[in-house]
């Protein structure tokens, strides 16, 4: 690891010498995207088993858990967007963003292993502690993820290039979570022994691959936001009322948090489901690592296909994609319950159906919450990177506990019972959460995008020209006003279309 960090530090300052508008190194790049491998096998494995291991190896209630995961999240809406503050508010020699990235991923390593191995406890005591467990790991998973993704914005405010930079950890979180986690998890934690011990084992694997892999970004990545300089000033705090300002005032991360939320739903509804959607009412649980392990190929194609698509078709497009793909791979499946409920072959379609529209909608959401801190700046006068990402680690803690508890609550109300032959209506209920609920959900955060989202190429385009005005006036120590931007417009404006942006900068500033 010393050979690795020395290796990084002697590319350092060429890697300074970047500018943030422009292309940053293929190194830079992928040590950045690396690092979502880990972390995300880390939200695979309590994302995806977390409710079956805690109902069918460690025999708690269905209902309590799901309620349980629910409860929990009200605390991690106060923790994310305190974290945010906090990490917007850290200046330290190494950044703002990376000292909280090591402490986070060293907590949320130690308290996975612990909440995957036996515990010691027995009734009462059994259900406090793994309540206990869960909310330590949704707090320490949160010191880590902010800054993670934080990292985005003020890797290069190009759009092209951000639309490049923002798939690559999205495709490395897939490879993580679905493809390994998801699609190879079961027959893994059986190779090691299968059962308790199994999930322990492989909960200490992927601790360790977790903190390598941060490591990878600490040491591949530039420093960002360092100290002020000696003599200049640091930059203004952000207090609690600043970060309730960034949410509310700021319409198009309001519109953002609305699309990620209705489709986060319909991924996790259906993700959280699936296992005993194939166990139960497929009858073969086997065909689940078939549905995943598809699943998350097709996610990281689509995560690759973004950039060409956006810049082909247009973002909103996309989109649409987006909205409908759910419709064909779940109805396919749903359909296939009835008639051949143990097709392999219905199972892996269905899978790569549904998971190519998740990969395209990652890259979109992934480029749009960089989009809106680059608007609120614009907007504002200030950046608020941790505050408005702390919103994407919220939601999607919470549309994971939320339909864990639905679904804990429709598996108790239709009679569910751990390792049995379900009841007809047991198994309808879990159709429609598996299968019915997604397919709503996902169509409602397609709607949402095309009816009040603004931010497209050409208007980032315009918002990123002024913000960079406005550095170099800062930088010159004047202060510039409507007509002096309008003076130097045409040195950063395409010749074909000066007057449009004129106009959009007068009417902003008026």
């Amino acid at each position: 690891m010393l050979s690795l960090a020395t290796s990084y530090r002697k590319k350092g300052s060429a890697m300074k010498q970047n500018n943030q508008t422009g292309k940053i190194s293929f190194r830079e790049k992928y040590s950045y995207g690396f690092g979502a491998i880990g972390k995300d096998m880390v939200y695979g494995i309590i994302a995806t088993y977390a409710m079956i291991y805690l109902t069918d190896v460690t025999r708690l209630g269905a209902a309590f858990v799901g309620t349980m995961f629910f409860v929990a999240k009200f605390w991690d809406a106060i923790n994310d967007f305190f974290m945010g503050m906090i990490i917007d508010n850290t200046h330290t020699r190494w950044g703002k963003f990376k000292p909280w990235l090591i402490i986070g991923t060293l907590l949320n390593a130690v308290v996975l292993v612990m909440f995957f191995t036996k515990m010691p406890w027995q009734g009462m005591a059994l259900y406090v502690g793994a309540t206990v467990l869960y909310i330590l790991w949704g707090m320490t998973y949160t010191i880590m993820d902010i800054p993670y993704w934080s990292m985005i914005p003020n890797l290069t405010q190009d759009p092209k290039e951000r639309e490049q930079v923002a798939v690559i950890p999205r495709i490395f979180a897939a490879i993580g979570q679905t493809l390994i986690v998801g699609g190879l998890g079961l027959p893994i934690m059986n190779a090691l022994g299968g059962g308790q011990i199994g999930y322990t084992r492989f909960a200490w694997i992927i601790a360790i691959v977790f903190i390598f892999a941060t490591l990878v970004t600490c040491f591949g990545t530039r420093n960002q936001n360092n100290l002020s300089k000696e003599g200049e000033e640091k930059k203004d705090k952000t207090t609690l009322k600043d970060a309730f300002h960034v949410i509310v005032e700021n319409d198009q991360l309001l519109v953002t948090i609305a699309v990620i939320l209705f489709y986060n739903i319909a991924y996790n509804f259906a993700q959280g489901s699936m296992l005993y959607y194939f166990k139960y009412v497929a009858g073969n649980a086997n065909l689940f690592s078939y549905y995943t392990f598809s699943a998350g190929i097709a996610t990281v194609i689509g995560l690759f296909i973004f950039p060409k698509l956006a810049q082909k078709l247009s973002r909103r497009t996309v989109y649409i994609i987006c909205g409908f793909l759910p419709a064909l791979g779940l109805g396919l499946l749903f359909i296939g319950s009835f008639v051949a409920a143990q097709s392999a072959l219905i199972a892996i379609l269905s899978g790569f159906i549904f998971l190519m529209g998740y990969g395209l909608h990652q890259g979109s959401v992934t480029v749009l919450l960089a989009d809106t801190v680059d608007y609120g700046e614009y907007k504002f006068g200030k950046r608020n990177e941790s505050v408005t990402f702390s919103c994407q680690t919220l939601l999607v803690k919470f549309t994971s506990a939320l339909t864990t508890m639905l679904t804990g609550w429709a598996l108790t109300m239709t009679g569910y019972v751990p390792d049995a032959v379900q009841s007809a209506s047991t198994m309808m209920g879990i159709r429609m959460v598996a299968l019915v609920g997604p397919v709503i959900c996902a169509i409602i955060s397609m709607v949402i995008y095309l009816k009040y989202l603004k931010l497209d190429q050409n208007y980032v385009s315009r918002i990123v020209r002024i913000l960079t005005l406005r550095k170099a006036d800062s930088d010159n120590n004047r202060t510039l006003t409507v007509e002096g931007l309008d003076s130097e417009i045409a040195g950063v404006v395409a010749p074909d279309q000066p007057q449009p942006f004129r106009k959009e900068v007068n009417d902003e500033r008026a």
